[in-house]
């Protein structure tokens, strides 16, 4: 690994690497913010933030405000690229697909499965690395935004016995029936939507038996919220499966991060109280 920045923040530490990554096969930055408590010795829980559309590591550390509250609260922060990037990696000209738009899956389809495997890389390769190369320990939750959203709810409901807690803010809770997902399943996994609904979180509610605890937040002003997002089939998919959901409406909140921002202290707070076992 190679670090890139370090910057000293509410007394922790907000640094990015980049490593070679075997599972996407190109180089990757990620960034992690590391609470005082970290650097007194302690090995502290983590929560893996995953990002939106277009977003890099660096949307969510320097727009949420996170870091005073996981330094009060001693948790680490890890925020992952959304997709593999550099040269010879498949791209597209619009911001909905290609790099910027991984959407957490792993694509069969060429050209994207060269490169697109981003579910193993934050499920699996990036967890790894963060355990062997800095004072966390195994307790992890995971949380994130909009495509983000949608790709925290899944790596959960894939692998609920990793993490003890996720939340997602807005969503894309039901891609197989909404335009964004649509258009990036077509083309990571083909027109075999059978092969779409193991991507699809109201789907995957009906396949597991228990899932970690679960917090959603939505802004009802959210220009995307009918078309793109769908958190009531959400709702209707955990209620059908007999799961708990803990979703809260936002009148006037808007999908941008200000709506993170008033909200985030909240999300954290409900990571903490599962973190701590």
């Amino acid at each position: 690994m190679e670090n890139i920045s370090s910057t000293m923040c509410f007394g922790g530490w907000h640094k990015q690497y980049l490593h070679d990554s075997a599972v996407l096969g190109c180089r990757m930055r990620f960034a992690i913010y590391l609470p005082p408590q970290a650097a007194r010795g302690d090995k502290v829980p983590v929560l893996y933030w995953l990002s939106g559309l277009t977003c890099s590591d660096e949307n969510f550390m320097q727009k949420a405000g996170a870091q005073r509250i996981a330094a009060e609260l001693g948790i680490a922060i890890v925020a992952p690229d959304t997709s593999p990037r550099g040269e010879g990696v498949a791209d597209d000209a619009a911001y909905d697909l290609g790099q910027g738009a991984g959407f957490y899956l792993n694509a069969t389809q060429a050209p994207w499965n060269r490169h697109y495997r981003m579910y193993d890389y934050v499920s699996c390769e990036l967890p790894a690395l963060i355990e062997a190369h800095f004072p966390v320990s195994q307790r992890r939750a995971i949380a994130g935004h909009s495509m983000g959203g949608h790709g925290a709810l899944i790596c959960a409901l894939k692998r609920p016995q990793d993490y003890v807690s996720v939340s997602a803010f807005s969503p894309i809770a039901n891609p197989v029936n909404v335009p964004w997902g649509q258009k990036a399943f077509a083309a990571y996994l083909g027109e075999d939507r059978q092969q779409w609904l193991q991507w699809d979180a109201c789907h995957l509610l009906g396949q597991v038996q228990q899932i970690p605890p679960l917090r959603v937040d939505i802004g009802l002003a959210d220009g995307f919220l009918a078309e793109q997002l769908k958190p009531e089939a959400l709702e209707q998919a955990a209620r059908a499966g007999g799961h708990a959901l803990q979703l809260f409406r936002h009148p006037g909140y808007d999908h941008s991060y200000y709506f993170i921002a008033s909200f985030i202290e909240e999300q954290l707070r409900f990571h903490a109280g599962h973190l701590a076992g």
